[in-house]
């Protein structure tokens, strides 16, 4: 088996040499024809897409050295097929190999197969978004998410509780507190008015809402006793909100959300977590531990949650807020809603998320996936790239490095990783970033002591031998 394995690699080596480099094809007849008649930028861009996609044809096994010759010798048509097509789309899969497991500039979770298969079933024709297929009347479009989220958290009591889906937590947030605290006091510590990412920060949301801010405590300590010298008789709720993106050691003291439960009951006023991650189920068979759940939330008292859909979640971008039923109907009624409502595909895929989770499949997900990765499947993988990419001017090592979680979660965490690391004898690290961006599909990985690092724990299998022809070019 062993053997037949190898012989197929050679195989695919030999028909990558077939391949002529970008300059060889912009040097053609037919290339210089169509530079005459399209912008350079253009022809460049399909000359790189088209031999991309033979590299790709390689790996899988479709071509033989006679019929790579004959396509060699029609390249310029397939180039000008290309060129002329109008779906150059901006928006394109890229590989990343930056070691950010949800990394929010590439799309954060990518999602599973079962969600993009109820994706492309659900877009493809119409389908019951609000229409009650039972009674043939006009139906609510969470109805399809809301008891599947419910059992995932683990609400046993779901007559008193539900939930809805906006398009993401920043707006789940914004929604809760204009339906619930417009022009009231809503307490939050001095310690969790964090900035969320993309200069949106609590207490813009806060004022955007028409909520009115109350500070309590200190930037590193607050305490249960600072929450209730603030409560009033107007005061509309507490927020408590999870330090996503950085965490605060040392000298600091902040009230466990139970503690703030039994307050905010006390003072009959709801208690609303903004717990952000969207994470269902303990982090620690993976290494990372001590971060909330959404069903510890509830669990602990919290009236009201709001988490994201594309972080550790692995589903769609979206908002989801569950809770207690009269404060869900109180936002739902609220006409910022059908302004911050999801579409029929965002339904799907958080549909389809959400059944790994109450069907016991979430290792189906690929964010989890890549969790549980051990370093030392990454540096297989890695050594065996490195061994098969050949090119005089790139030099390739295998080095260990330290995987994260990112999008806004575990602050702390890391994993043990490994990735290639790249240095070529004609460009800098930063010019070599910039060349692996302009491939088809373009890599993105991190510049570090002067050397491109491509961590594989993001990267997907699939993709191995396309990185090896992809490298082996440059």
């Amino acid at each position: 088996m062993t053997d037949i394995s190898d012989n197929l690699k050679a195989q695919a080596q030999d028909l990558y040499r077939l391949l002529p480099s970008v300059n060889d094809v912009l040097q053609t007849p037919g290339c210089q024809s169509l530079l005459n008649s399209f912008p350079r930028g253009r022809v460049l861009d399909a000359v790189r897409a088209t031999l991309a996609a033979l590299r790709q044809e390689v790996a899988a096994g479709e071509h033989s050295a006679a019929s790579m010759a004959e396509i060699v010798a029609g390249l310029s048509d397939r180039i000008a097929s290309r060129v002329a097509s109008p779906r150059n789309y901006s928006l394109r899969p890229v590989i990343n190999a930056t070691g950010v497991i949800l990394h929010t500039n590439l799309g954060r979770a990518p999602l599973s197969e079962a969600a993009l298969d109820h994706i492309a079933e659900i877009a493809r024709d119409y389908c019951n978004l609000e229409f009650d297929l039972e009674t043939g009347t006009r139906s609510r479009r969470d109805v399809h998410t809301e008891s599947l989220l419910l059992r995932a958290v683990e609400i046993e009591d779901r007559d008193g509780y539900g939930a809805v889906v906006v398009n993401n937590c920043a707006a789940a947030t914004l929604l809760a507190l204009n339906s619930l605290a417009e022009k009231q006091p809503v307490i939050v510590s001095r310690g969790e008015l964090v900035e969320i990412g993309g200069s949106f920060r609590i207490p813009e949301i806060l004022e955007k809402s028409g909520a009115v801010l109350k500070e309590v405590g200190t930037t590193n300590r607050t305490r249960v006793s600072d929450y209730e010298a603030a409560l009033a008789a107007d005061t509309a709720l507490i927020l408590r909100v999870h330090q996503s993106n950085f965490s605060m050691e040392g000298f600091t003291e902040r009230p466990a959300l139970a503690d703030l439960a039994l307050l905010a009951r006390r003072a009959g006023i709801p208690l609303f977590e903004d717990q952000g991650t969207g994470l269902m189920g303990s982090l620690e068979p993976y290494g990372v531990g001590s971060e909330p759940t959404v069903a510890n939330s509830l669990a602990q008292g919290a009236d009201l949650v709001a988490s994201s859909g594309d972080k550790l979640l692995g589903g769609p971008q979206c908002g989801l807020l569950v809770g207690r039923k009269e404060l869900i109907q109180r936002i739902g009624k609220n006409p910022l809603m059908r302004a911050f409502r999801v579409d029929k595909l965002t339904y799907a895929a958080l549909e389809a998320t959400l059944f790994e989770y109450v069907t016991g499949s979430s290792e189906a997900l690929p964010i989890y996936r890549m969790l549980g990765i051990r370093p030392e499947e990454v540096m297989r993988r890695c050594g065996q790239i490195a061994g098969e990419i050949h090119s005089v001017r790139l030099a390739v090592d295998v080095v260990p490095v330290e995987s994260l979680v990112g999008g806004g979660t575990a602050p702390k965490a890391t994993l043990p990783s490994c990735a290639l690391s790249l240095r070529h004898e004609s460009f800098s690290a930063e010019e070599l970033a910039a060349a692996l961006r302009r491939l088809d599909p373009p890599i993105v990985g991190r510049i570090s002591e002067d050397c491109m690092l491509l961590d594989l724990r993001t990267v997907h299998p699939r993709y191995d031998a396309e990185i090896v022809a992809l490298l082996s070019t440059l």
